[in-house]
């Protein structure tokens, strides 16, 4: 069998067990508002969560197109197979290490880093299209900042608006609430996090001949959407644990909020086709909530440490995915 053919349905295999992983490591952050407040049961929770992951999957290509052509050249990369299949395994290395932990880091950072540190590996700094890249990074620090601010902000307009309604009453209807928003934020979370395997795979087909432009094939669409929605029906408990309970004691009007902005965030980057951490997106809207109800209520230790692991997770897979690199180079 052709070199170029083995090495492209190796990355179409390790891109989509990325969209699986990616599944099951932060379907924590679409439903554990949901699943803390009992609004949804955890197996109906997640069943919900994979089929609107699919759905939103299906539905835009702008961030995977992003994916293929902002970040390297597909075209001119030089050992570009190799690149690619380096930034996913260290990608995937460092998912499993911190859904292991229970630590809610971002796959998006772990996709970007690997693939700018395989490709800076390769082909030094120039391998990088500077432009394109910085405009993702922004992305990636604005919209968790952004999410906060919207977080408080919806939440300070709740208080006013309900403030002289009935406690038990309120929560009933909040609860039935956020069986929609949950829904709508599994939508966006598809929207733009499956999109990030769909742009690999791109990728890997351009720079090994199988594709002459970055419009996204519909085989690699529906793959990378049933993986996404695959790896959202395992769950991920541990991560759900933290998001849902570990950053403030959520009540059904604060998932509603955080849901809401989420969702309105992530939707608003993938109109853009620009890719952002769903995870830093959802858990700075309940931070932001989280300040707007009680300052003292939000556990800082535990935002503290997802902090220090966001900013952490570009330059520790940009490592990985450059070693691993040398080691794939100089085994093939």
């Amino acid at each position: 069998m052709d070199t170029l053919l083995i090495l492209t349905i190796l990355i179409v295999f390790f891109a989509l067990a990325f969209d699986f992983i990616n599944g099951f490591h932060d379907t924590a952050n679409s439903i554990a508002t949901s699943v803390s407040t009992k609004a949804l049961k955890p197996r109906h929770a997640i069943i919900l969560a994979a089929v609107m992951n699919f759905v939103g999957a299906m539905t835009f290509t702008g961030v995977a197109k992003t994916i293929t052509k902002d970040i390297v050249d597909p075209f001119t990369l030089p050992n570009g197979s190799y690149v690619i299949l380096a930034a996913l395994i260290a990608a995937i290395a460092w998912n499993l290490i911190t859904w292991y932990y229970g630590i809610p880091s971002s796959s998006s950072h772990a996709l970007i880093g690997s693939i700018a540190g395989a490709a800076i590996a390769a082909a030094g700094f120039g391998a990088i299209k500077w432009e394109g890249f910085l405009k993702i990074v922004q992305a990636l620090i604005i919209s968790p900042l952004l999410a906060f601010a919207v977080g408080f902000l919806v939440y300070s307009i709740f208080k006013v608006i309900f403030k002289n309604n009935n406690l038990a009453k309120t929560n009933k209807k909040f609860r039935m609430m956020q069986i929609a928003t949950a829904a709508l934020q599994s939508y966006t979370h598809g929207t733009n996090d499956a999109q990030k395997a769909m742009g690999i795979i791109t990728m890997a087909l351009i720079t090994n001949g199988y594709a002459t432009t970055t419009d996204i094939q519909l085989w690699v669409q529906v793959s990378c959407a049933l993986a996404m929605g695959l790896g959202t029906s395992v769950g991920g408990w541990k991560i759900i644990k933290t998001v849902g309970g570990k950053i403030m004691k959520i009540r059904p009007v604060n998932g509603v909020a955080a849901d809401l902005t989420g969702a309105s965030v992530i939707f608003g980057a993938t109109a853009m086709g620009v890719p952002v951490s769903t995870t830093h997106v959802i858990s700075s809207s309940i931070l932001g909530v989280g300040s707007a109800h009680r300052v003292k209520g939000v556990k800082w230790g535990t935002a503290q440490r997802m902090i220090i692991t966001w900013f952490i997770t570009l330059p520790i897979s940009a490592t990985i995915a450059g070693v691993t690199y040398i080691i794939i180079n100089f085994l093939f």
